[in-house]
């Protein structure tokens, strides 16, 4: 089993910058692709970026330019980092990551934007 932890996640005014981090542990061996997913009340979830272990990345037409993703292999991290937040990025902030075809989910960071 894998576990993440994420963090970051709290109340912004629009126009404002936040930092999720997202730790993953347990039986690590090798995670491929992490990334972060949101969900907004009555609403589905949804990709919000990617990153491979190779660091390529994919974002969301609605968060590009505006949120970068990163991480680091070796501490088996990622970050988003979000700036010019908008009132339609209040989500539930979900990190994933995939080992062996197995994906793993954390609990979730909520994220308010207001405006």
């Amino acid at each position: 089993q894998v576990q993440l932890v994420e963090s970051g996640g709290g109340l912004v005014q629009a126009g404002g910058s936040l930092r999720l981090s997202c730790a993953a542990s347990g039986r690590i061996f090798r995670i491929n692709a992490m990334g972060w997913y949101r969900q907004a009340p009555d609403k589905q979830r949804e990709l919000v970026a990617t990153i491979t272990s190779g660091g390529l990345t994919n974002y969301a037409d609605s968060v590009k330019g505006r949120f970068t993703i990163s991480r680091d292999n070796a501490k088996n991290t990622v970050w988003m980092q979000m700036a010019s937040l908008k009132p339609e990025d209040t989500a539930v902030y979900y990190c994933n990551a995939d080992q062996w075809g197995y994906t793993y989910w954390g609990q979730g960071t909520q994220v308010t934007v207001s405006s």
